[in-house]
């Protein structure tokens, strides 16, 4: 037997669950998509944030394409390390506040994709990236329903 928790009318298509219990809200499969791409999308870009200071994982200024390097003052570490903490506070945006962290990564990484692109190398990084920008973009609508804080 399954509950249905809401069903959305035409008139208030995107209701908030606040009154519904949170053990069926929970057991809803829509809520657990929310949750886990809440958590990815806090991890990834926090992880990647850090990751820019130590070039652990790759190392970052390749990726950079030139004419980006050529307006940007500094070196392409240094503009690493600005890449790196954006990441990290877009994370913290997710965490805290879904329904707007979930837009500024997607348009984040919008931006990388077309660096990647127009760098002509690394187009199968960029096909990987637009799927991420779909993965936040879904968050977003997600958190239109289950993100219990309004915003103005």
């Amino acid at each position: 037997m399954s509950t249905t928790i809401r069903r959305p009318g035409r008139a208030n298509q995107y209701e908030y669950v606040e009154g519904v219990q949170s053990a069926a809200v929970r057991s809803d499969p829509r809520y657990q998509a929310f949750v886990l791409l809440r958590i990815g999308f806090t991890l990834l870009p926090l992880v990647m944030g850090i990751d820019k200071f130590f070039n652990s994982l790759t190392n970052w200024p390749q990726y950079l394409t030139d004419w980006i390097d050529n307006i940007i003052p500094g070196t392409a570490q240094q503009l690493m390390y600005v890449v790196g903490g954006v990441e990290i506070l877009a994370a913290i945006i997710v965490a805290i506040r879904p329904r707007v962290g979930a837009y500024i990564v997607a348009a984040w990484l919008a931006g990388i994709i077309i660096n990647l692109v127009s760098y002509g190398e690394w187009y199968d990084i960029a096909v990987r990236d637009f799927g991420l920008m779909l993965g936040a973009l879904t968050l977003g609508r997600l958190a239109s329903v289950y993100d219990r804080r309004r915003t103005a």
